[in-house]
C-alpha cells in the first residue's frame, strides 16, 4: 500500500497506505533524550491487547508525522482506515516496538494487496461504513476525505502484480531514530518473503525527501507517482 507518510489525503491502493511517521525519520543518528537504545527496546508480534495503543500511535502521527488529534472529530476514524483492517484480517504481519511500557510504534503488512482489498470489502468496510454512516461531517474536514475513502477505497495499482504485498509503518517520536523503523521493516519483509511474497510496495509523500531517501537506502525503487505521492517497491526476498 502506501507509507502513511502523507500529509493531506493519503493516496492509496486498496487499503491503508504504508509507512508513516517513523519511515524517513529513522535515516540518521539523531539524538532524542527519551529514545530507547540497544536492547532497551524490543520488536515483537502484535497482540490483541495492543489495538488501542496502535490506534493512538496512528492518530498521534497522522498529520505528516505530527499529532493529528486536533484534526479529527472522530479520533478512531484514522485507525479504522489505516490500522484496524490489518490487525483484524492479517495480524500475522503486524509487529510493534515495545520497551515494556506498551506498543509505541508498528509496521503492518498485507501479503497480497488484491486479495486483501477483496476481504476488506467483505469483512471490514461494511461495519466501518455502518459505524460512521449517520455521522455529521463537515465536507471540508479531515474526517470527510477518510469517509470518502471508506465509501470508495482506491483501486489496487497495476504494479501490485509484481509487488503484491504492501506495508504501513508509524513510530512515536522517541523511536524515530536508532534504526527502529529499519528493523521493523526488515522483520516484516522477512515474514512476507517466508509466506511466498515476491515483492512489497508502499507510498510516501513526494515532498518528504528524507523518507524517500530512507526507503531507497533500504533497496526500494520508484514504481509510479503523481504530484503528491511517490510509490516505491522492493523485490523479495
Amino acid at each position: 500500500m502506501t507509507s502513511r507518510e502523507m500529509d493531506a489525503p493519503r493516496a492509496g491502493t486498496t487499503a491503508p497506505p504504508a509507512g508513516g511517521s517513523g519511515d524517513g525519520r529513522d535515516a540518521g543518528p539523531m539524538a532524542h533524550p527519551d529514545r530507547p537504545d540497544g536492547l532497551a527496546g524490543a520488536i515483537r508480534p502484535y497482540r490483541p491487547g495492543d489495538q488501542e495503543a496502535l490506534y493512538r500511535v496512528c492518530l498521534r502521527t497522522g498529520d505528516g508525522g505530527n499529532d493529528a488529534s486536533s484534526l479529527y472529530s472522530h479520533p478512531d476514524l484514522l485507525g479504522d482506515v489505516f490500522v484496524g483492517p490489518y490487525l483484524e484480517l492479517q495480524p500475522q504481519f503486524a509487529f510493534v516496538v515495545d520497551d515494556g511500557s506498551g506498543a509505541e510504534g508498528y509496521v503492518l503488512g498485507a501479503l497480497d494487496s488484491a486479495a486483501f482489498a477483496t476481504v476488506c470489502e467483505r469483512l471490514w468496510w461494511p461495519a466501518v461504513r455502518a459505524r460512521y454512516g449517520g455521522a455529521s461531517i463537515d465536507q471540508g474536514s479531515a474526517d470527510a476525505w477518510l469517509l470518502r475513502w471508506i465509501e470508495t477505497p482506491p483501486p489496487v495499482p497495476d504494479f501490485a502484480r509484481d509487488y503484491p504485498s504492501h506495508l504501513h509503518i508509524d513510530l512515536l517520536p522517541r523511536w524515530q531514530s536508532g534504526g527502529w523503523g529499519r528493523r521493523l521493516i526488515e522483520r516484516l519483509m522477512a515474514e512476507l518473503a517466508a509466506a511466498g511474497s515476491t515483492g512489497v510496495h508502499l507510498g510516501v509523500g513526494r515532498s518528504n525527501e528524507r523518507a524517500v531517501g530512507f526507503y531507497r537506502h533500504l533497496g526500494f525503487t520508484d514504481l509510479d507517482g503523481d504530484d503528491t505521492t511517490l510509490w516505491l517497491g522492493r523485490p523479495l526476498p
